[in-house]
């Protein structure tokens, strides 16, 4: 059971890959349409979150509809779809816009690739945590070639940004790591970016 419900949760995650997508190939890299369009969703999900918390019917309700895809800790907590909403924004305000989209994607398939591959075929575990380093090479090397299409002149734009998302993605720092990957990607790739 817990396999198939990490598996519909990573196949919901890597569906996020549409929101960095819709940006560069939809909007042309229009920060600010794309600034609009985040933070009207993350003011949703903030509405939505909010009536969880404070309404019981409407907690029931959707338990009932996405019970099956959230952590126990969202029962108390922000779901991940709204912290990486959050996370986006941010991206997208504040970096330039082949590293937002770079970060972005990072999240999806960094995150989706290691709780896969970990899950599946993950043999050695860290001690500081319960992910695997398996899991951490397939979140490196999905987010590296994934960087070398982006950065196509800029392969160590690809490379410090990837071993940026995979660091974030082991650690266990007390911050969601659907804020922690884009983030972080996205600072070492800006300064990256100052010394290439």
């Amino acid at each position: 059971m817990l396999h198939i419900r990490e598996t519909l949760r990573k196949a919901i995650h890597i569906s996020s890959l549409l929101i960095p997508l819709g940006y560069r190939y939809i909007l042309d890299y229009n920060r600010k349409l794309m600034f609009l369009i985040l933070l009207a969703a993350f003011v949703v999900m903030l509405i939505v979150e909010f009536n969880r918390f404070w309404q019981k019917n409407f907690r029931k309700t959707f338990w009932a509809m996405f019970g099956l895809v959230l952590r126990k800790h969202e029962l108390r907590d922000f779901t991940g779809a709204t912290y990486m909403l959050f996370a986006d924004m941010l991206c997208v305000a504040f970096f330039d816009a082949n590293i937002a989209f770079c970060a972005m994607s990072f999240l999806s398939l960094g995150d989706t690739f290691a709780a896969m591959v970990g899950i599946n075929f993950g043999k050695r575990k860290y001690k500081f945590s319960n992910k695997s380093l398996e899991g951490s090479l397939a979140c490196f090397a999905v987010c590296f070639l994934y960087g070398l299409w982006v950065f196509k002149h800029a392969p160590v734009m690809a490379f410090t940004g990837a071993l940026g998302a995979t660091f974030a993605e082991m650690s266990k720092l007390p911050i969601d790591d659907n804020v922690e990957i884009p983030l972080t990607s996205a600072i070492v790739m800006a300064l990256t970016g100052i010394f290439i």
